[in-house]
């Protein structure tokens, strides 16, 4: 069994203790030395692995770059973790944008209103108690949940690593309110994990080996540790959604040999019709 699989199956406060003890003397290190207090200790990370900063500036770029976003931009970054985005995002973001995020870990939420929103006013974070076997086992079930934003409040949205641990209800209605919050003619930026031939799901030592209808899973045990869809099944649900795919950024998890992608994830660029 992979470390991965081990990691996850451990109950949600026992994952987060393990990278705390884990990162602890290079975390003490970094409050001795007085780094920039913007960014969070490594042991209190849980959104992916990788580079914190460089990831967070890597997709604020993607959101000006791919999706036309400007400094009066209103922004809601679902899963909005512990900032990696919003962080990069507030050298972007005037005084005249706006900037929501949530998140179902309280602790990632409680250190962005104390590190970030106290420094930038319009940045706004909120907790959702929300059912998921990776983060909680308890709450409100995700695939009713209806966000607290009015309609077409928002020119943007993203979501980074969230929809790789949704199962279909879940997701499709997520893509239902996140259509609901879009401007018309406006856009958002999702990463997934996507095949369109099952054959990708198992030829590289990222493996998804439990395939079902419209969707693969890599535990079964831990359904939401990571999941992906097939791409025929996204273009339907995005459609009935009001949802356009306008552009589909193959990432690298699939991939035996080194390309040009960029990222790890598949990124899909979603656009809410002008009309």
């Amino acid at each position: 069994m992979s470390i991965r699989k081990i990691f996850y199956q451990l109950p949600p406060g026992l994952r987060f203790l393990a990278r705390r003890l884990y990162h602890l003397p290079e975390d003490l290190l970094q409050q001795l030395s007085n780094k920039d207090t913007i960014v969070p200790p490594k042991g209190m990370i849980y959104t992916g692995g990788g580079d914190f900063v460089a990831t967070g500036q890597k997709f604020a770029n993607f959101l000006v770059d791919l999706c036309g976003l400007e400094p009066n931009g209103k922004v809601l970054d679902i899963g909005s973790g512990i900032g990696r985005v919003a962080i990069p995002l507030t050298k972007i973001l005037n005084s005249d944008g706006r900037y929501e995020g949530f998140d179902v870990v309280q602790k990632g939420v409680n250190w962005c209103q104390e590190n970030i929103s106290v420094q930038y006013p319009n940045f706004k974070f909120a907790h959702v108690q929300l059912k998921n076997d990776l983060y909680n086992k308890d709450g409100k079930d995700a695939s009713d949940y209806r966000f607290d934003y009015e309609d077409e409040s928002f020119s943007h949205v993203i979501l980074v690593s969230i929809f790789t641990h949704f199962l279909p209800e879940e997701l499709e209605q997520y893509l239902f309110e996140i259509e609901r919050v879009l401007e018309k003619g406006q856009f958002c930026l999702a990463t997934f994990f996507i095949y369109k031939d099952i054959k990708q799901l198992t030829n590289t030592s990222f493996r998804f080996d439990y395939p079902n209808e419209h969707h693969a899973l890599m535990d079964q045990k831990v359904k939401a540790a990571n999941v992906a869809f097939r791409y025929s099944y996204l273009k339907n649900i995005c459609n009935k959604s009001g949802l356009e795919i306008t552009a589909f950024h193959k990432g690298s998890w699939s991939e035996s040999t080194p390309k040009n992608h960029k990222d790890f994830q598949d990124i899909l660029i979603l656009r809410k019709s002008p009309i």
